[in-house]
This record gives C-alpha cells, sequence and structure tokens, in this order.
C-alpha cells in the first residue's frame, strides 16, 4: 500500500503540474488516496478550486476486505475527512451522503444524484429481435424453444411475422430477467446462490400457478464468475435459464431496454450511495427488485417503480407476484414501467445543467 501510493502521488503530482492553468479540478472521490492530496496540492499550485465528487467512502470500501478497525482503514477514514474539508465545493450522490458529510465531517455538500446517460432507454421491436438473433449464436438461452419451420427468423423472445414480414412477440415466450455483478465475493452472491438453489419459482410452476419460464441474465466479469458458472451448469432447472454473458458496450443498453424485470443486489458498502445498474435501468423505464439497504429509498420507490426484498426468498415471492399472468397488460409490473415512463426523469446533462453549474457561477 505504502509504495504504491507514493508512487502513486508522484506521477499523478507530476501530470497535473504540466497541463495548462485550469480554473478548477473536480475529482471523484472514491478513489481518493491520493488524489484528493494530489488535487489539493495542484490547487495550491494553480490558485484553482477543487470540486470534490462524493460517490462514497474510499475507507469503507476498504474496510470490506481489511475490517473496520484495521489501522490502515482508520488512517484512510482520518485522510478522506482531512482533505475533504478542504476543498471548495462537494458534489455528493444521495441526500443521506449529504447528511453524513456535514455530521460526522463538517463538510457542506450538494446532492446530485446519478443519471442515466440518454441512451439508455425501451428498446424497439426491431432492434430487440436483432439483439436476440445476435445473442442467440452464442448462447442458448435465446434461442427458440421450438422451430416449426426452418425459414422462421425466431429468438426466444421475438419472430418475424411470415405473412407481413414484422416483429412479432413469441406467443408463450419466457420471461426476461437481468442482473450484473463484479462477480466479487459479496452479500450479492450470497444472495444469487440462495435464490439459484432454491426451487421456489419452480414448485410454483409445478403447483400449476400461472408463471411464465425465465431467462435469468447475468451480465458483468469478475474474480468468481467462473465458480458460479460452475454451480450454474450443475443445476438442472425445468423452467429457469441462466445466461452470463459479457456484452459488447453497446448492446448492454440495448437488453436493458429490452428486459421484463431488473435484479439488483448491490449492497453499498457505507450504506450511503446508490447501485448505478438501477440509474441505468429506471432509464430505460424497466422496473426493479432490490435488495434492502438503508438509503436505497431515495430511488427505489416500493410499489411505485419497484419492489425492494431482503431476501431471496422474499426476491421469489416477488418475481411469483409480478410474473403472475404474463405477459398481462395489468398488474403491478406494467404500473411499475407506466409510471417510470411518467416520471419523465432528468438526464445527465441536465442534471448536471441544474445543479452542478450554478456552483461554477459563484466563482465568476
Amino acid at each position: 500500500y505504502v509504495i504504491k501510493v507514493i508512487a502513486q502521488t508522484i506521477q499523478l503530482l507530476y501530470t497535473m503540474l504540466k497541463i495548462d492553468q485550469p480554473s478548477y479540478i473536480l475529482l471523484q472521490n472514491p478513489p481518493g488516496l491520493p488524489s484528493i492530496a494530489v488535487a489539493w496540492i495542484a490547487c495550491l499550485f494553480w490558485r484553482s478550486k477543487l470540486i470534490i465528487d462524493w460517490h462514497n467512502y474510499g475507507y469503507t470500501i476498504m474496510s470490506m476486505n481489511l475490517g473496520r478497525n484495521h489501522l490502515l482503514v482508520q488512517i484512510a477514514k482520518w485522510y478522506e475527512k482531512l482533505f475533504g474539508r478542504l476543498s471548495d465545493y462537494n458534489l455528493c450522490v444521495t441526500n443521506a451522503m449529504k447528511e453524513d458529510l456535514w455530521v460526522n465531517c463538517n463538510i457542506k455538500a450538494v446532492t446530485m444524484y446519478d443519471k442515466p446517460a440518454s441512451y439508455f432507454k425501451e428498446t424497439p421491436l426491431e432492434l430487440q429481435h436483432r439483439l436476440y438473433m445476435k445473442l442467440a449464436k452464442d448462447y442458448e438461452a435465446f434461442k427458440p424453444r421450438y422451430v416449426f419451420f426452418l425459414e422462421a427468423e425466431r429468438s426466444a423472445f421475438t419472430e418475424v411475422d411470415e405473412k407481413n414480414g414484422h416483429v412479432i412477440k413469441t406467443r408463450g415466450r419466457p420471461a426476461l430477467l437481468i442482473s450484473s455483478t463484479s462477480w466479487t465475493a459479496s452479500v450479492y452472491l450470497s444472495i444469487l446462490n440462495s435464490f439459484l438453489s432454491s426451487p421456489d419459482y419452480e414448485q410454483y410452476i409445478n403447483e400449476g400457478i400461472k408463471l411464465p419460464s425465465l431467462v435469468c441474465v447475468i451480465t458483468g466479469k469478475g474474480p468468481l464468475k467462473d465458480y458460479y458458472n460452475g454451480l450454474i451448469n450443475k443445476l438442472h432447472f425445468k423452467h429457469i435459464q441462466i445466461c452470463t454473458p459479457w456484452l459488447e458496450a453497446e448492446d448492454y443498453p440495448l437488453l436493458l431496454g429490452s428486459a421484463d424485470l431488473g435484479v439488483c443486489l448491490h449492497k453499498s458498502s457505507s450504506g450511503l450511495d446508490l447501485p448505478m445498474k438501477v440509474v441505468d435501468m429506471f432509464g430505460c423505464s424497466l422496473p426493479v427488485c432490490a435488495v434492502y439497504f438503508e438509503c436505497l429509498h431515495e430511488l427505489v420507490k416500493h410499489d411505485e417503480n419497484g419492489l425492494i426484498f431482503r431476501d431471496s426468498n422474499e426476491l421469489a415471492e416477488q418475481l411469483k407476484m409480478l410474473f403472475l399472468g404474463f405477459p398481462t397488460l395489468e398488474g403491478k409490473l406494467h404500473n411499475f414501467r407506466k409510471n417510470l415512463r411518467a416520471s419523465k426523469q432528468l438526464r445527465w446533462d441536465e442534471s448536471w445543467d441544474q445543479t452542478v453549474l450554478p456552483l461554477f457561477g459563484q466563482n465568476e
């Protein structure tokens, strides 16, 4: 740690002192060690203003591996508080973090919620079909369950109507559920493991409840992906297929905009930040089931744009409720999507103009 911090300090300071004189230096934290101190020194040199964009606390992320009482974690906590107070302006991603910064660090911040980029939106049916056909080349879950005509252009979810050439949704199609993870040891994976091992959803269908088959797409890559793929391959579900693709950057928003439900199992290390993946899902008007943590209510409004659960059993119950009678244009899942469409949430650039741009004006 010490050698790494010293090397990065020298490299970053050298780079920042070579640039043209800036009026402002905008720094996202974390990572903040050593960048907060280096940016502050550069601001002294350039007589610039330092703006820190607080997305989380770096020391809480460090504590996930080392423990909260570890000496390095305590040093990192002291460092963040000390140099955080030396900034000129501060942004943060939740009101909970804004309050925490003020109460515990004496830092006054402005809340700027993360917002989706403009390319996160609902995907037209023709684009959905092209994406499904592309993914079907590599992933079994996207291939049609039954092929009656060799010439039919069909995926698990869509097909081309032979009469008029239009893309239509396949009758009796499965529901498409999407989630994302970095495949690291976390609460996420313990919940995922419990859900994958649970026969609840399968039992509901076997008991005669009118539920669709599920295609669960879990995107991302990370150190434990192969391990969990091994567990997934040992499962023998009849009505659930699990797919773990690594998507091209342009395909990820298209798949979000095509899905029926998003599932977020992110838990904040500090309890004060919000999952960006849910922000992107909401940009696509995609309802979400998300695991509970302290400030999640600032983003996911339970029973309005999604549902909040605490364990895998509650998640299975929510899936049963949301997908009952699927694909119906009634019920909670449809209402959540209608609410998201009607919310007309700000996009990132609009939010920046309203929240952050006035800060620069204060210094003119």
